[in-house]
């Protein structure tokens, strides 16, 4: 019906497979929207201004990725692809305590350079995209709430630039904080937190180093000085706490945590993933965290559906021959002078020749690890079998792995692409993501969206966990079609605290994704120089995604923007409708 001679409805989606994000089975339903909330959900529903014909198609709640780093991107760019690609309406950033506020004048380029090492986020980028309008986490706050989103992107306060912000120097050489100092860090983050921040995260791991090598500022930061923090969040009665951690003792190390969540009260997550150093602590983490739940602590663990991996390229950072001589006499020339280069018969014989320098940081590592590296096609297989591995084929070919490996960079006028799957694949399958993607206390995560941009390409998990946790999967059980979506909607918002979205329901936000699910398929990362001075970034885009809805806004229909640009900064957590709240 109407309403005073207007639509009852701004807009309507109709005669879709409806998985609401609640877990339960699809169902075929009309989606109701006025006013950037979801209004009605049922059958036969009045026409509204818009509609989009779903029959045949799959509607879900858009996704929520709780880890991101688009904290530059935000700053500069309206859309925060390649998540926008992937389904993706909410993003949450500031994770493993990198960031660019609080932030001095005179500490720019420290963070800068830190983000550039951490992230892979090139300094001429930063340099010239972020406006630096801010110095407290309050100011930037309000510098994003000025600007408009094709998503909702929420910030959290990181642990590096608040530690060089109280402690200068001494914060970036891993001092000791005094009690002065955590006094104040925490009267920070409460104040962060009060203005809108999501919460705080920090990182403890050595894979995170600025770009000159040195570890970040909070690799060694005592407990006392997390615990004063925590102790601020508290004291604001809000925020979570996001941590990531080489767990190099995993049993003090989530000792630790627990002591966390039980004297501050704040609800915290943790980077986990299967390491091949230790390819089974990730089972003795998943036994801690389902403890501490069992004991009433807010605890959760963000895992990812697929390797973490790298990319290996001529048009990337790193190659397989980034560290020959031979190789760094034409690495300034231009893509294309590279590749014609590299096909001379001479210089090619030269190069696979020679030996890596041993001085690079990733010699007889990374970058010749034959038998677990991969070559990229057009529709990426992120659970490959051994006999698809480099070494595999030159093996069957005849011929050394550096001929396989030049081979394909060198297609596709040199922009073909290896894959060396490091995290989540010691056993060559993914049967430990499906472990930690199946444990009730876990929840997707670690997309790293907006970061390692010359690296790793990974905003598109939420496709893949969809594509291949449901549907494709041919080497072990797959998941149901309705928990994944309930996972990377309605699970991830609400380990947030985001309760006003995730789910399709009357009164929640109106953020959905119109879904070809027969034809969802996911493309091959690519290389798109759009960053501010020209810089370089690998995306990945997606078919399938027919309309995606943000604030009853449909801001993409087939993978193109329609222009509008609802997101929103989103300042903390938000409650779910009193309606839902009371049931």
């Amino acid at each position: 019906m109407d309403v005073m001679g207007e639509r009852a409805f701004d807009l309507v989606i109709r005669n879709g497979a409806v998985v609401d994000g609640s877990g339960g089975p699809a169902y075929r339903a009309d989606v109701g929207v006025k006013d950037g909330r979801i209004v009605a959900v049922g059958p036969d529903l009045p026409s509204g201004v818009e509609e989009i014909d779903a029959a045949g198609r799959l509607v879900t709640p858009g996704f929520v990725d709780i880890h991101t780093h688009y904290d530059g991107q935000a700053t500069w760019d309206e859309r925060m692809q390649p998540s926008s690609w992937h389904g993706v309406t909410t993003a949450v950033m500031g994770n493993c305590g990198v960031g660019f506020a609080p932030c001095r004048p005179e500490d720019h380029d420290r963070l800068v350079r830190l983000m550039e090492g951490v992230e892979d986020i090139p300094f001429p980028v930063l340099t010239e995209g972020l406006p630096w309008n801010w110095e407290t986490f309050p100011d930037y706050l309000d510098s994003l709430a000025r600007r408009r989103f094709d998503i909702d992107i929420a910030a959290q306060l990181p642990h590096a630039a608040l530690r060089v912000y109280v402690m200068g120097e001494r914060g970036a050489q891993r001092e000791p904080a005094t009690p002065e100092d955590i006094a104040q860090m925490a009267e920070i983050a409460r104040a962060a937190v009060e203005a809108g921040a999501l919460g705080f995260s920090t990182s403890r791991t050595l894979n995170h180093r600025d770009s000159e090598g040195q570890p970040t500022p909070t690799l060694t930061a005592g407990e006392d000085e997390l615990a004063g923090i925590a102790q601020g969040l508290k004291a604001a009665g809000k925020g979570v706490l996001q941590f990531v951690s080489d767990f190099i003792d995993p049993a003090e190390e989530f000792a630790m945590f627990r002591r966390l969540v039980e004297t501050s009260g704040r609800p915290l997550s943790f980077s986990l993933a299967q390491s091949p150093r230790g390819p089974e602590s990730y089972r003795l983490l998943l036994g801690a965290l389902e403890q501490a739940n069992d004991d009433g602590l807010p605890m959760k663990a963000q895992v990812c559906g697929r390797p973490v991996g790298v990319l290996f390229g001529l048009e990337l950072t790193l190659n397989p021959f980034s560290q020959h001589e031979t190789y760094r006499s034409i690495a300034s020339l231009s893509l294309a002078e590279r590749a014609a280069k590299l096909a001379e018969p001479g210089f090619r014989t030269r190069l696979l020749g020679e030996e890596l320098d041993p001085r690079g940081p990733f010699a007889g590592s990374a970058l010749r690890a034959w038998d677990n590296m991969f070559l990229m096609s057009e529709q990426p297989d992120y659970e490959p079998t051994a006999d698809k591995t480099v070494k595999a084929i030159a093996e069957r070919r005849g011929v050394t792995p550096d001929e396989v490996a030049l081979e394909h960079m060198l297609s596709n006028g040199g922009r073909g692409m290896l894959y060396h799957p490091f995290l989540n694949y010691a056993d060559g399958s993914l049967d430990p993501s499906f472990a930690m993607l199946s444990h009730r206390d876990t929840v997707p995560g670690l997309s790293d969206g907006g970061a390692h941009v010359g690296m790793i390409c990974d905003g598109s998990f939420p496709t893949s966990n969809l594509t291949h946790w449901t549907r494709d999967r041919t080497r072990g059980p797959k998941l149901a079609l309705e928990e994944v979506v309930r996972m990377q909607t309605r699970d991830t918002a609400h380990a947030v605290g985001l309760f006003d979205r995730g789910q399709i329901a009357v009164g929640l936000r109106a953020d959905l994704n119109v879904i070809d699910y027969d034809g969802l398929t996911l493309h091959a990362p690519s290389v798109a120089y759009d960053l501010p001075s020209g810089g370089r970034r690998l995306i990945q885009r997606a078919d399938g995604y027919v309309a995606t809805v943000v604030a009853g806004q449909i801001t993409y229909r087939d993978g193109e923007p329609t222009g509008a640009l609802p997101g929103r900064l989103v300042r903390g957590a938000q409650a779910a409708p009193t309606a839902m709240a009371a049931e």
